[in-house]
């Protein structure tokens, strides 16, 4: 049995997990501007990857994630994936959400274009996030905004955190 704390999934200890069908490091997505940026360039680095949006009660985790990111940038690299998915709380375009991030959190942090996290158009790096074939243990996927995904330095999937859990919490930054 495993133990975790609130509103985090542990890795599973057992050797009978799939094997991943695929690296982190081979995925390129497009940034929020439009550039495309290869995952192989994190390599070496904790990733915190993060589905996002503007109009939800935990909007305000941008504060935290961009504290985050400004204390422990040496060791994490933090990157935001606005998705429409829950609750309409992401409409805007690409534009408005670089600028409403900018504007009221100051969010330097690497943001991507908005996308599906979930369901029949979900991208392609959260389908690896969130299906066991792909990622080697993982099954859950995101419930709402703000759920965190840890990679390790060797980009394997090391957590899962819901949305309650804020960015600074002692579950993630032990983790650093």
């Amino acid at each position: 049995m495993l133990f975790a704390p609130k509103g985090m999934i542990a890795k599973p200890l057992s050797n009978s997990n799939p094997q991943p069908t695929k690296s982190i490091y081979d995925f390129t997505m497009k940034s929020i501007e439009g550039k495309e940026i290869n995952f192989s360039a994190y390599k070496g680095k904790k990733l915190l990857i993060v589905n996002t949006a503007s109009e939800c009660g935990f909007t305000p985790q941008y504060n935290e994630l961009e504290e985050l990111h400004e204390k422990y940038k040496e060791k994490i690299v933090l990157l935001g994936f606005p998705a429409n998915n829950f609750g309409g709380q992401e409409q805007g375009s690409n534009e408005e959400i670089a600028t409403f991030c900018q504007r009221n959190f100051g969010v330097t942090f690497q943001l991507f274009q908005k996308s599906d996290v979930i369901g029949p158009d979900q991208n392609a790096l959260y389908q690896w996030l969130s299906h066991p074939e792909q990622n080697g243990w993982n099954k859950k996927r995101p419930n709402w905004n703000f759920c965190k995904y840890l990679i390790n330095e060797k980009g394997e999937l090391l957590n899962f955190y819901s949305a309650a859990v804020s960015p600074m919490s002692d579950e993630i930054v032990k983790q650093l």
